[in-house]
């Protein structure tokens, strides 16, 4: 019987914005909203945390996810690797509940928009196409293709180039940005491979989940913060 843990990472610092995870919207800590979500999925069998902050461990509990360590200050650097992160929570929560998990969802918190049937739905096509990696992403607003540029040598060139002669961006070819909203291992590739996620495409099973620019948005600024925040307080359903 297949088993899946779902992982939220927060650490206590934050470059863009002070006490990011802790900080309110709409009256709740943004951490509030991912904890909730993968609850009401009801598709995971442990939904755990990892945190360098004692204030941090503290809210996440009284939400509902579990936590029993603090993450060692090797993986609470700015510089730090999430994944790294990922598998030592992994391995904590395999020690802690004595069983092994065969997938493993990551839910970041600067990503809120996300929809319960996001989650659910992602994990679906994961199972279905049995794949080894999944990310989610929305469609680019700007393409590599068209209107995406580069200075090299001091001129201006654009990132991708191609024969066909591109007058719209309509005709360019379809690009994807990742929205740090979703991530699912198989078992074996997150704990076995040193393979960072936009790495792994041309050796695992990668699928792409699409969800709506509107369901997008990871909050890397101030600015962000604000447009969830308002996006959120109109929205009716999770």
């Amino acid at each position: 019987m297949n088993s899946t843990l779902c992982t939220i990472c927060m650490r206590g610092g934050s470059q863009s914005i002070k006490n990011k995870n802790l900080k309110l919207m709409n009256g709740k800590p943004l951490m509030y909203y991912t904890i909730k979500q993968a609850i009401k999925s009801k598709i995971f069998d442990k939904i755990v945390f990892s945190t360098d902050s004692k204030q941090i461990f503290k809210y996440a509990k009284t939400y509902g996810a579990d936590g029993w360590f603090l993450r060692p200050k090797k993986l609470s650097y700015n510089s730090s690797s999430k994944v790294a992160a990922i598998r030592h929570i992994l391995i904590e929560a395999e020690k802690h509940y004595d069983k092994k998990f065969n997938f493993i969802m990551d839910l970041d918190v600067t990503s809120p928009l996300r929809k319960v049937k996001d989650i659910i739905n992602a994990y679906k096509i994961f199972i279905k196409k049995k794949a080894d990696f999944l990310i989610s992403g929305t469609r680019s607003k700007y393409n590599p293709y068209f209107n995406i540029f580069e200075i090299v040598n001091k001129r201006v060139k654009k990132v991708k180039i191609i024969k066909k002669k591109i007058i719209r961006r309509q005709e360019a070819p379809k690009t994807y940005n990742a929205n740090a909203s979703i991530y699912i291992w198989k078992r074996k590739n997150l704990v076995k491979s040193v393979i960072e996620p936009y790495t792994a495409f041309s050796k695992w099973n990668v699928i792409f989940y699409v969800m709506p620019e509107s369901r997008s948005i990871d909050i890397d600024s101030k600015l962000d913060f604000e447009l969830v925040e308002f996006l959120l307080k109109k929205r009716k359903k999770w």
